[in-house]
């Protein structure tokens, strides 16, 4: 129900000259509605400081060192790092060359004779062979082996930052809705206060005889609604907590841990081309898309030299009798069936599909950057109507009806509507700044950093 300043006025005269209470009521009542000064305390038009008591010794973290908290401890981006790690140790693979082979044989020994095994016969009879082989690889093939290793570690450490970007969204969604938590805990705390208050001043004019007990217990009813405000407040604020200490690294800090209050307005600038130019510069999946291309071409290249045969080369010594002797020998696969056709061609498509996922990365970002623009855009302006004025309002209705039913001017209807207006609008306006918040760390997730322009 609403009232307009001389509507109001004249209920309160009514009521009043019914009551026949003295005439400096209705002067207190008018100054009341123009200037606010006999009002009782209320929440502001927007959510103050978190003013929660801490635990003693517990950590208060804010957005940015829960960001660098996650990213030093959590386990899953710790076990995406060590996959760097793996392609590191697969480049020195890449770059070993081959072995030498070390060649020996004996010839001619009287295995079967065991009396004529004499250095005699060893020295006139027996073959001794020593040699060494070498594969000499042939079209690069370790630089290919390792230019290909090399891509593939880069693509890697760029899936690793982009896992980053991701987990650096998460943590700030579960920041913010930790805020939200706490900054709705804190109004329901003072709405549960103040309805406290005017439940007390009920009890008391019920005592004195001037309102009926159905009133009484109406207002007293609606005491488990503010109660109950109160503890799903707790209840959604220890939660948050607990799923943004995962993110964090549970072991890293300690379980009665709270975040800095920062739950306020920040306005945001930058055209949607400046954000989409940055996005093109920064976003780290694409960058990695771009150097898939790198690799695929890498391993098309190195698929290429594959396709040329190797030579082995090999130097025999040879002792018999009173002869010693070197012999030089070499081979190599002839290429007339297998050319490595078949690696070459499919490595060749490779590239293309590289090619296109790099062309359907670029569009994502360019999309992803849009939608979060026009999202914050959406968002800034619903929080700009809440801030207009509707806050103001919503806080002098509920005050100006709370002090009119507290001194007989309005009946208990008014009032519970008054106060459910209030509430609602204020949890309203908390939901929709965590939203618009939300939407910036979605923006600052689509360009790929936290600076925007």
């Amino acid at each position: 129900m609403k009232f307009h300043r001389g509507a109001m006025m004249r209920v309160w005269f009514h009521e009043i000259h019914h009551c026949l209470q003295p005439a400096v009521l209705l002067g207190t009542l008018l100054l009341s509605a123009t200037a606010g000064a006999q009002l009782p305390p209320g929440p502001g038009p927007a959510p103050q400081a978190n003013t929660l008591a801490q635990k003693p010794g517990g950590a208060t973290i804010s957005l940015d060192d829960a960001i660098q908290m996650a990213i030093q401890h959590n386990h899953n981006l710790l076990a995406e790092r060590t996959t760097v790690q793996e392609n590191e140790a697969e480049e020195i693979t890449a770059n070993l060359r081959p072995d030498p082979v070390l060649l020996g044989d004996s010839q001619f020994l009287p295995l079967f004779s065991p009396s004529q095994f004499t250095g005699d016969y060893l020295d006139n009879s027996a073959q001794f062979d020593v040699g060494l082989s070498y594969l000499f690889e042939r079209g690069k093939k370790r630089q290919h082996r390792l230019a290909a290793a090399k891509d593939v570690t880069a693509v890697s450490r760029a899936t690793v930052t982009d896992n980053e970007r991701t987990l650096t969204y998460n943590v700030a969604t579960l920041f913010i809705n930790v805020e939200l938590a706490e900054s709705t805990l804190e109004l329901a705390q003072t709405d549960l206060k103040s309805f406290q208050d005017t439940v007390d001043v009920t009890q008391a004019r019920y005592n004195a005889g001037d309102i009926g007990e159905d009133d009484l217990l109406k207002i007293k009813l609606q005491m488990l609604q503010f109660q109950t405000d109160v503890n799903q407040a707790k209840l959604a604020r220890v939660q948050g907590l607990s799923d943004l200490r995962q993110l964090l690294g549970y072991e890293s800090i300690a379980a009665d841990y709270d975040v800095t209050p920062s739950f306020d307005y920040q306005p945001t600038s930058g055209s949607l081309e400046d954000l989409q130019a940055k996005a093109l510069q920064t976003r780290p999946d694409l960058l990695a898309a771009r150097l898939g291309v790198n690799a695929a071409t890498s391993q098309f290249n190195l698929q290429k030299a594959i396709g040329k045969r190797d030579i082995t080369g090999q130097l025999n010594y040879t002792h018999i009798t009173d002869l010693n002797q070197l012999s030089l020998f070499g081979q190599m696969q002839l290429p007339i069936f297998d050319r490595n056709q078949g690696e070459i061609k499919r490595t060749s498509i490779g590239i293309t599909q590289a090619q296109e996922q790099q062309m359907f990365a670029s569009g994502q970002v360019m999309t992803d950057v849009r939608d979060a623009y026009e999202g914050v855009h959406a968002n800034d302006e619903i929080v700009g109507l809440y801030r207009s004025g509707y806050l103001d309002m919503a806080q002098q209705s509920r005050d100006i009806t709370a002090y009119a039913y507290q001194h007989g001017a309005a009946n208990l209807l008014d009032f519970l509507d008054a106060e459910r207006s209030f509430r609602a609008t204020q949890l309203s306006y908390r939901q929709a700044l965590a939203s618009y918040l939300l939407a910036v760390e979605q923006l600052r997730e689509a360009v790929g950093t936290r600076s925007l322009p």
